[in-house]
């Protein structure tokens, strides 16, 4: 147990709350300690009975089931390696600018799950780091199913294409792509490569709260390098052929 903890207290600050509430809240809901029907994004809720914890809940929860549970513990594993990628990477020493990318996905794809009735959110926002993670290291070459090797750039969407293949649903991937894209784009690719304005800044009072660490200085805006140098070997769906499985398939409550 103590190595379990030790390994716990070892992940970054930021991811390993993230981690633990994708873990306590299925959890509280497949025990029946809350009702899954006040967990999911329902707008109707949100909207004109102000539940207004939906958005965070519906992020945190999945409906962990005989059908789901593999494809739950993926997506967990996704969190865990890509959250800490960044954070302890482009983003090392600046959690305040890491905490702004979460928000700023987050946001979007609460948008988007409202207006197009998605009752759960954990994927969209998972794969939305991963996308960023995948620009970051778009050299970096990862291993995919049956032992297929490409860049990281391509991870998203080898993803998004290997669901869609086996006849799974590619809404929520598409969303996070999407979502991480726009961030991507206006936070690094359209004032450095284009040589537009910054449309995305991190506020001051996320800086008040997460200070920069090791000297950092405020507001990040580059990523390591325009061409990553590939650093590591990354498993395309966790490593060891996770690609053998329907990653990402879209699921409402009650299917199982």
């Amino acid at each position: 147990m103590s190595d379990i903890g030790d390994w716990f207290k070892n992940i970054p600050f930021i991811t390993r709350y993230w981690f633990a509430g994708s873990i306590a809240v299925p959890l509280i809901g497949k025990l029946g300690l809350i009702s899954p029907m006040y967990l999911v994004l329902w707008p109707e809720a949100f909207f004109h009975k102000f539940q207004i914890w939906r958005p965070i809940s519906a992020t945190l929860y999945f409906p962990v089931g005989p059908g789901t549970g593999f494809l739950y513990l993926v997506n967990l594993y996704f969190l865990y390696q890509y959250s800490t990628r960044l954070e302890t990477g482009a983003f090392d020493g600046r959690p305040a600018d890491y905490m702004f990318m979460l928000l700023f996905n987050w946001i979007c794809i609460v948008i988007t799950g409202l207006m197009m009735d998605m009752q759960l959110l954990m994927i969209p926002l998972i794969m939305s780091v991963l996308y960023v993670w995948a620009q970051l290291n778009r050299d970096t070459i990862v291993s995919f199913w049956f032992g297929t090797r490409f860049k990281a750039c391509y991870l998203p969407w080898v993803i998004l294409g290997f669901n869609y293949i086996i006849g799974g649903s590619i809404v929520n991937e598409l969303i996070g792509n999407l979502v991480g894209h726009l961030y991507f784009f206006l936070m690094f690719k359209y004032p450095m490569d284009l040589g537009g304005r910054s449309f995305l800044s991190t506020p001051q009072f996320l800086y008040q709260m997460l200070p920069n660490r090791r000297g950092g200085v405020s507001g990040f805006g580059v990523p390591p390098s325009r061409r990553p140098v590939p650093q590591e070997q990354a498993g395309g769906g966790g490593g060891g052929g996770g690609g053998r499985h329907n990653w990402g398939q879209g699921f409402r409550l009650g299917d199982d």
